[in-house]
């Protein structure tokens, strides 16, 4: 199986040549960036903090030993997992080794599977704890950095692009997806990396503002302009000036505030109630909504003329069950997050977790998935429920899975080429009339060839 971590490096540590070149042999049709050493004074000065990877090393070494190597490493690069090989009348001597920090430990003689699975494990938790460093550095300067879009299907790829094209521009942009699919993170991902990223980002829940607020919510008001008003209030629209204003649900607008907030995107000023002197603002504006806008506009709940002015571009995000590769990729940064928030190790995954996240279809979307993270974390004991997506009696059919299998290698192929068939044909080594059916029958976007 080839390493879920890429082409991981392993630094392999075995005085005799030819163990030591057939571990290394082992490990590089596998897929690792495997080098190996005679001595565990040759491999030391490569291994720090910053080291991606994980170090292999025989016990009894000329020189050092690999308990040496341990301590030393234990030392400069403490995360570094270390496996060590024994002999057989070395096993208590490698369990006190476990108890001293090492990763594993593996018996000669070894079959080369052992060795690299005990390899693919560690580069895993190597990853992981690389990945949750950096996390962490990107959490304390976050003020600084546009939020995160996470997704290798080629629909999030389109999202992604699309952001970076329209971002610059003051151009309007109705973000449409189900709930919790993160339509406010696109819309502050449009607002961090445009030019009014030092100015407001406004958030504004249509569906949770009742009526008789909304005008003195929105627009502000002047002191004594109604019974209560002890003192001038800006309202959203202005404190928005400069910035973004993000207008969540905004189908559920009512209709007899939809004509007051379009005259002040058309005109540029608004009134505080109270008040006669007009107030010029500057915002850039991003809704959102679920459904089809245009049917809201069929029947008479949405005026016709605040969709146009409102859905200059559009940004459709697709619900997690329409793109189940970014699933995965999700749920671990979510779990990052989390073990940052809430100050636990993270949990790795296993490869039946990874199946049972991606054969969910998780109605709540990322929302949900982002919850289930959080559980994961916390060790709430409905995790496993929650993993599984259902009752563990009814397992999913093998023909299902291999249908989801085959979905996620084909959408993954089509990102690699940009949406190409004939090169994610010849990636798959399969016919490209052939690919042509998968790709209609699993509902994949592709790009218009000649």
């Amino acid at each position: 199986m080839p390493p879920a971590s890429g082409n991981g490096r392993v630094l392999y540590v075995e005085d005799d040549e030819l163990v030591r070149r057939a571990g290394v042999q082992s490990l590089q049709l596998a897929g690792f960036d495997a080098t190996g050493f005679a001595t565990a004074e040759a491999a030391l000065p490569l291994i720090d903090a910053q080291f991606a990877g994980v170090v292999v090393s025989d016990i009894r070494l000329p020189g050092a030993s690999g308990l040496d190597l341990l301590a030393q490493c234990h030392e400069c690069a403490p995360d570094v997992p270390v496996i060590l090989v024994t002999g057989h009348g070395d096993i208590s001597m490698a369990v006190q080794a476990m108890r001293n920090g090492a990763y594993d430990f593996i018996e000669k003689p070894f079959a080369s599977e052992r060795l690299i699975e005990t390899v693919r494990r560690a580069l895993e938790r190597r990853t992981l704890m690389l990945e949750n460093l950096a996390l962490r550095r990107e959490l304390a300067g976050q003020d600084t950095l546009a939020p995160r879009i996470i997704g290798k299907s080629l629909a999030m790829e389109q999202v992604r692009r699309l952001i970076a094209n329209v971002a610059p521009t003051d151009a309007a942009v109705l973000i449409n997806g189900d709930t919790g699919a993160g339509k406010e993170l696109i819309a502050r991902s449009l607002h961090e990396l445009s030019p009014r990223r030092d100015k407001p980002f406004v958030a504004v829940n249509c569906g949770a503002l009742p009526e008789p607020m909304f005008e003195s919510e929105m627009f502000g008001y002047e002191a004594g302009a109604f019974t209560g008003a002890s003192k001038r209030r800006i309202g959203k629209l202005e404190h928005a000036s400069g910035g973004t204003l993000f207008l969540d649900e905004i189908e559920s607008m009512p209709l007899s505030l939809q004509v007051k907030l379009l005259r002040v995107l058309q005109d540029g000023v608004l009134e505080r109630l109270g008040s006669n002197q007009p107030v010029r603002v500057d915002l850039r504006v991003a809704a959102a909504a679920k459904g089809d806008m245009n049917e809201h506009v069929a029947a008479g709940t949405f005026r016709r003329d605040l969709l146009y002015r409102l859905n200059v571009v559009t940004i459709a995000l697709p619900p997690l069950a329409e793109r189940r590769e970014d699933i995965v990729p999700l749920f671990e940064h979510f779990l990052l997050d989390a073990a940052v928030r809430y100050q636990r190790p993270a949990p790795l995954l296993t490869e039946r977790d990874r199946m049972r996240l991606a054969q969910r279809d998780w109605p709540g979307n990322v929302r949900e998935l982002r919850n289930a993270a959080d559980r994961y974390v916390l060790g709430i004991p409905d995790d496993a429920a929650t993993l599984a997506g259902g009752n563990e009696a009814e397992p999913q059919p093998l023909k299902e899975r291999v249908e989801q299998y085959e979905r996620a290698l084909i959408a993954d192929a089509l990102q690699q080429s940009g949406g190409a068939v004939a090169q994610a044909a010849a990636q798959l080594q399969v016919a490209k009339a052939t690919l042509y059916e998968k790709i209609r029958r699993y509902g994949l976007a592709v790009r218009g060839e000649q």
